[in-house]
């Protein structure tokens, strides 16, 4: 299977009171590059999370989002802290000293002052909390592999397509060749003639600039190679896998090849013909950037 790097995926999973909740995306990138965020009391799971995420990603920018919900009676309790109410009431006696002052403090109004009573999240269990968690992110790589798949088989579909279209180039300049060749000495024996009208013309001498000809404009090496590029992106393709960076590598050289025909061109038709090859394997590259 052929997977595209842009993905999304998403699950939510509750047992009792308890619900966490997985988000991810993803977009291209050369190598594997995850961000996460989720509530700090999740924290230390970041490498539980990391671990499972590896087992189902191999490259690409991941975002990942988690979010907790704990609506137990316990998820949360009042605290009072007792040595910054001493501290309060302690400047108050101070201040009523240095200013003459009335000190009406209250127990109401003590209550009021900041980080005196505090509401605070009590720490998770991390044994029950770790298979919900886990059990949420699984979902959600599952479900983030099935669209990237769905997109990847579809590149591959493309793919293949624009792969034919280039050996059918391929093929029309393999079999250009010959005739370039026959019209070239056409074209010189013709011109001799024309020249030397009375003159015998010298065949080996001819032979010798068609074979000159031919050195120059022969792409015979270059179409092979595109040829066997071709076919060796088809296998990879139908193989399947992380194949990403083997498909670019494969596609750098198929574009080495068609340079080097389009700068061999002697013809009109071989030439418009070499510059659609270009085109199409810059297409070819394009869409590889996406797969795995």
């Amino acid at each position: 299977m052929i997977k595209s790097m842009t993905g999304f995926g998403r699950c939510e999973v509750s047992e009792g009171d308890r619900k966490i909740t997985v988000e991810m995306k993803s977009v291209n990138h050369r190598y594997l590059d995850v961000s996460m965020k989720m509530p700090k009391k999740l924290n230390f799971f970041d490498s539980t999370v990391r671990a499972v995420l590896k087992g189902y990603i191999q490259r690409g920018k991941v975002d990942v989002y988690i979010s907790y919900e704990d609506l137990s009676e316990g998820s949360a309790a009042l605290m009072y802290h007792q040595g910054i109410a001493a501290q309060y009431v302690e400047y108050f006696r101070q201040m009523e000293e240095q200013f003459g002052l009335k000190n009406d403090m209250q127990v109401s109004v003590l209550a009021r002052c900041p980080e005196v009573l505090v509401m605070e999240e009590q720490q998770e269990d991390e044994k029950e909390i770790r298979p919900l968690l886990e059990r949420a992110v699984h979902g959600a790589c599952e479900k983030f592999v099935e669209t990237r798949i769905h997109e990847g088989e579809a590149l591959k579909d493309d793919l293949m397509q624009k792969l034919d279209e280039i050996l059918e180039i391929a093929l029309f300049v393999e079999e250009r060749f010959p005739k370039l060749l026959a019209e070239y000495r056409q074209r010189l024996e013709t011109k001799v003639r024309e020249l030397f009208a009375d003159a015998q013309i010298d065949e080996n001498r001819l032979m010798t600039e068609v074979t000159i000809f031919a050195d120059k404009i022969c792409v015979d090496e270059e179409i092979v190679r595109l040829k066997s590029h071709v076919e060796a992106m088809k296998e990879a393709l139908q193989t399947g896998g992380g194949v990403g960076r083997k498909l670019d590598f494969i596609a750098q050289e198929m574009n080495r090849e068609a340079n080097t025909t389009l700068s061999k061109a002697n013809d009109l038709e071989v030439s418009n013909r070499a510059i659609d090859l270009k085109t199409l394997i810059e297409k070819v590259r394009e869409q590889i950037q996406n797969i795995e």
